[in-house]
């Protein structure tokens, strides 16, 4: 009975349309146009996943990206604890982790799927990240937000952007979860269950990465804190009728100390069951004397926001330019916040402070010395704040030249035209250039996998399990189906390197490894060749075979037992 039209009540039914579709129609107006919205939002998410698969297969899989799905597939296997794992400085339990596994069910386990992941990441991503901008916005205010998102969005600098926010499994998806929390605080309404739900999905996500601390916890803590003590300054009345007055904010607070205490908790209960362990990485302000070095990380940066020019030539030079209006719109963004801090929204603030923090932790910390991916989180961020605050500015400088004292209004009507005009031009003519970079860059020939050929001819010679450096063992186990398995070593030590791997792969009760890869390729991810500590250890080779830039030396015996502990 609910939803017909006011005054529809007090018509005789007789009066009422004999057909039974065309009440419905007349009774919901908006049902159609909902789901043709909802239709066109999901026929495009289908269209990123796409592009952005395509845009992955640019760019070559590796170690990294091989033992997440080792670690996945433990996961498939009913290995829930991950018992025996050493994960990187962050875990993925309760974010990438379970998604490849269940990809892994579907597709299997190979390096093909780390592509399907990290497009279904990205484009999850970007989805929220438009849903965010759009925020309660209708009509041609949600088609400019949308456009401006996904403007920022659209097409990551080719190659190390690529990486960053395509394929490196990390903080982007960690972005995901926390998307749908400003989400959650940007529409719900004020009501005792958002906090609530709030808690439990920052705890979820920050069980699997501590930058949440960073980008949400710390953020939204802040936020809550600073509009409480607004609250109380300018409120009315007692003290305490003052307090209360902010029970919303109080109660977030509330949701970010208890969402770092479930996720302890946690962490806690899965490490005394024997679970997997995580590498901690020493974390540290950078001394004074030494912060000038860190300078070089405002590059990388750059790299996230495809606006990196250094190193490069022709058409990714001048497409790198083109992407330091996104960079310029968001710094712009961010001093407007900073100036009307208490008069945006809660989702505004948020969204401001974690973007502030994450970059000042990378520039101020020793964080500065890895890549990118490290701020991928703020690309998401800032493309919804941009969003929302660019259309905001705009319509309020038109409002303020309309009321203009003693100004004919013709000619502040044209102002107001020329100011949306010019605005506009410009808008589309950098979304257009984004959009053929995107295409150049999806033009590029696909990658293939590290070390591919080296799978088939160990398996032709009949080597099956054996040693090399990180980035020569994983990527092989995964690519050769694990037909052919091989464990890393520490370059300078010839421990175990135990970072995304699993203790018992050095088992030799359960193993037996007779051989030894090594790459001469130069470069960071490839060149591999400890021989001396190869003979101080293992000694003298059985025999010794070259295959393009590998050497595999290979024994007569397992091993494992040799390995130093």
């Amino acid at each position: 009975m609910g939803g017909l039209r006011a005054g529809a009540e007090t018509q005789p039914t007789s009066s009422l349309p004999s057909s039974g579709t065309s009440a419905e129609r007349a009774a919901r107006p908006g049902v159609r146009p909902r789901w043709t919205a909802v239709a066109a939002y999901l026929l495009a998410g289908l269209a990123l996943f796409v592009v952005y698969l395509r845009l992955s297969q640019t760019y070559p899989l590796n170690s990294d990206s091989a033992n997440i799905l080792l670690m996945a597939s433990d996961l498939l296997h009913g290995h829930l604890l991950l018992r025996g794992w050493f994960m990187s400085d962050v875990s993925f339990y309760t974010t990438e982790l379970p998604q490849y596994a269940l990809l892994e069910a579907v597709l299997g386990v190979h390096m093909a799927t780390a592509h399907v992941a990290a497009a279904m990441t990205y484009t999850l991503t970007f989805l929220l990240a438009v849903l965010l901008a759009r925020g309660g916005a209708t009509g041609r205010p949600a088609l400019i937000r949308t456009l401006i998102a996904a403007g920022i969005m659209l097409a990551p600098q080719f190659g190390t952007g690529v990486f960053a926010l395509d394929l490196s499994v990390g903080h982007i998806g960690t972005s995901v979860p926390v998307l749908l929390v400003w989400l959650l605080l940007d529409k719900a309404p004020p009501r005792l269950w958002v906090p609530v739900l709030t808690a439990l999905l920052l705890a979820w996500v920050l069980v699997a990465d501590p930058i949440v601390y960073v980008v949400a916890i710390g953020p939204l803590g802040l936020v809550c804190a600073l509009r409480v003590l607004r609250g109380v300054i300018k409120g009315s009345g007692g003290l305490m009728n003052r307090i209360a007055d902010q029970w919303y904010d109080l109660s977030l607070g509330g949701a970010v100390i208890a969402a770092t205490a479930m996720a302890w908790v946690f962490n806690k209960l899965l490490s005394e069951a024997g679970g997997y362990t995580v590498n901690r990485l020493p974390f540290y302000l950078t001394p004074w004397h030494d912060l000038h070095t860190n300078l070089s990380a405002l590059w990388k940066v750059l790299e996230i926001f495809g606006a990196n020019p250094a190193g490069l030539r022709g058409v990714w030079l001048a497409l790198a330019f083109l992407h330091l209006a996104s960079v310029f719109v968001v710094l712009w963004v961010l001093a407007r916040v900073a100036w009307r801090f208490f008069r945006v929204s809660l989702a505004d603030q948020v969204l401001a402070v974690a973007i502030v923090l994450n970059v000042a932790l990378y520039l101020l910390t020793n964080a500065s010395d890895e890549a990118a991916h490290e701020v991928a989180i703020i690309v998401p961020f800032s493309a919804a704040l941009a969003a929302r605050v660019l259309v905001q500015a705009v319509k309020a400088q038109a409002v303020k030249q309309a009321a203009g004292p003693g100004d004919d209004q013709a000619a502040v009507t044209g102002r107001t035209r020329s100011l949306k005009l010019a605005v506009a031009v410009a808008g589309i003519a950098v979304l257009a250039g984004y959009t053929a970079g995107l295409g150049y860059e999806l033009s590029q020939p696909s990658v293939p996998a590290a070390n591919t050929s080296l799978a088939p001819w160990l398996l032709d010679h009949h080597l099956t399990y054996g040693l090399s450096g990180y980035w020569t063992s994983s990527s092989v186990t995964v690519d050769s189906g694990g037909r052919v398995e091989i464990r890393a070593l520490m370059q300078y030590s010839m421990k175990r390197d135990l970072w995304m791997a699993n203790a018992t792969w050095y088992d030799p009760a359960r193993h037996y490894a007779n051989f030894i890869v090594l790459d001469s390729v130069p470069g960071f991810m490839n060149h591999w060749e400890p021989r001396a500590l190869i003979k101080k250890y293992f000694g003298e080779p059985a025999r010794i075979y070259h295959t393009g830039r590998y050497t595999v030396m290979v024994w007569d015996r397992n091993l494992l037992p040799s390995i130093p502990r």
